[in-house]
């Protein structure tokens, strides 16, 4: 039975502190110790955790909001038999206080010990006192070595050297490869946030200031990018970008740089599988049962990931170590008025075809009504971008990190093809395959596309 209770600030060692980024939103699922909101003090950033895993439910906190300890954060439904929930909503006040050794005694304008991160990833603030931390790091050195563990310079941890921004963001940023060094902060007093982050990759991936962040430190060393005042030349109109368009727009940036892509171009003869599907769809009108090619494609990728095991992999970000993947999960582009999505259908190789389209018409209807949770977005393998509905004969389509292939998929149309003997009208597929070169070579993607055409002309080897 699930319980509605309450996560609270815990002892963060100070007067209330500012709201500067609410990491959660209502309808979440959490894990304990997940970061609900970042708090600012003068001295600190930090992230107050969740005490207990489950659902939100409602957020009590908002940004600029003050928040001292036991201040309410969130509620959350929970298990009844969260003891360990239970034991952290009791606010501190409750425990009896422990008297710090005088040997540990901390300085009034220095954080508790046990607030901070290790003083290389903490954001700078006004409070910080790197004399402090240089003492700190000299005082590890063991006894008689004559110099500190690790060579120390105070100048890196100077509070206008140390990028500021929220945990969560330097995670962001660490996924995308961004040194926050050098990007420019646009919240209050300077700190980086996400939308900053993805403003800079934009930029870096454009010709802009952000040299080498994005590609780990090589440096994209472009022209910057042309400033038009447009309006000079006639009426204009600004429309902001979708949140959608925002999040994949730096995600493509970052897989079209550091990716090398290569796309291999080839045709399927479907002309007996459309024949098939409108024969199925046929006899299975009353049951509303509709197959789309896009099932017989998945169904198909499938056999030929199985036969080509190194398309249904990953590579690691420092591009050593390649993981090979024994599921079988494939997401599929789908158009929505904000943006493209890529749902996931999970195990195709367990499921028929018919099953297959049902559970992509029913993905995508929520990508259109905006329903996606993250679950339906994650864990692909390998994804399909159709665009056979709307028309185009072959075009590049982009690598969706961390996979290492895609497969593009034209409209298809009836073309005279030799058979030995004579002209016969078929129904070729165009099929666009791009891969990663450093994990796929030319020969194996021409050895994918030709199997997988040969899947296609007869969905029979799928049984092989």
């Amino acid at each position: 039975m699930a319980d509605l209770k309450e996560a609270r600030v815990p002892d963060i060692g100070g007067d209330d502190v500012p709201v500067i980024e609410v990491l959660v939103a209502v309808g979440d699922r959490v894990e304990k110790d997940q970061g609900l909101v970042t708090l600012e003090s003068d001295k600190a950033t930090m992230e107050v955790p969740s005490p207990f895993a489950g659902v939100v439910r409602e957020i009590k906190a908002a940004v600029d909001d003050k928040l001292g300890e036991g201040s309410v954060v969130a509620m959350i439904e929970v298990d009844d038999g969260d003891a360990a929930g239970d034991a952290a909503q009791k606010p501190a006040a409750e425990a009896p206080a422990k008297p710090a050794p005088a040997d540990r005694a901390q300085p009034e304008d220095q954080a508790p010990a046990d607030k901070q991160d290790d003083p290389a990833v903490e954001p700078a603030s006004p409070g910080r006192q790197p004399d402090n931390i240089a003492k700190a790091a000299i005082d590890r050195a063991p006894a008689g070595s004559g110099e500190p563990p690790v060579r120390f310079e105070a100048d890196a941890v100077l509070p206008d050297k140390v990028p500021y921004a929220s945990p969560a963001v330097r995670l962001f940023a660490r996924e995308l490869g961004v040194d926050l060094g050098q990007v420019q902060g646009s919240a209050r007093a300077g700190r980086i946030t996400r939308e900053d982050v993805q403003k800079f990759v934009k930029s870096a991936l454009a010709g802009g200031t952000g040299r080498g962040a994005a590609t780990g430190g090589s440096g994209l060393d472009l022209l910057p990018w042309p400033k038009v005042d447009f309006s000079k030349f006639g009426e204009v109109e600004e429309q902001p970008l979708s949140r959608i368009k925002k999040i994949s727009g730096a995600n493509l940036a970052r897989n079209w740089a550091m990716i090398p892509h290569v796309t291999q171009q080839d045709e399927a003869d479907i002309t007996g599988l459309e024949a098939l599907r409108k024969q199925i769809n046929k006899e299975n009108e009353r049951a509303g049962i509709k197959l789309t090619m896009l099932a017989f494609l998945m169904k198909a990728s499938v056999s030929a990931l199985q036969k080509f095991p190194e398309f249904n992999a990953s590579l690691d970000a420092a591009g050593e170590t390649l993981t090979l993947k024994k599921y079988f999960h494939i997401g599929f582009a789908a158009d929505t008025p904000n943006g493209l999505v890529v749902p996931v259908v999970r195990d195709c190789d367990r499921k028929g075809v018919i099953q297959i389209a049902q559970e992509t018409a029913e993905l995508a209807r929520k990508a259109r009504d905006g329903k996606l949770g993250p679950a339906d977005m994650s864990g692909g393998c390998f994804s399909i971008s159709s665009l056979g509905g709307i028309g185009g004969t072959s075009f590049t389509p982009i690598v969706n990190a961390p996979e290492v292939a895609i497969l593009g998929v034209s409209r298809s149309a009836m073309k005279p093809v030799w058979n030995g003997q004579e002209f016969k009208p078929r129904l070729m597929l165009p099929l666009s395959l791009s891969y990663d070169h450093r994990v796929i070579d030319g020969a194996a993607a021409a050895r994918f596309t030709v199997y997988l055409a040969q899947v296609l002309e007869d969905m029979r080897r799928v049984l092989l």
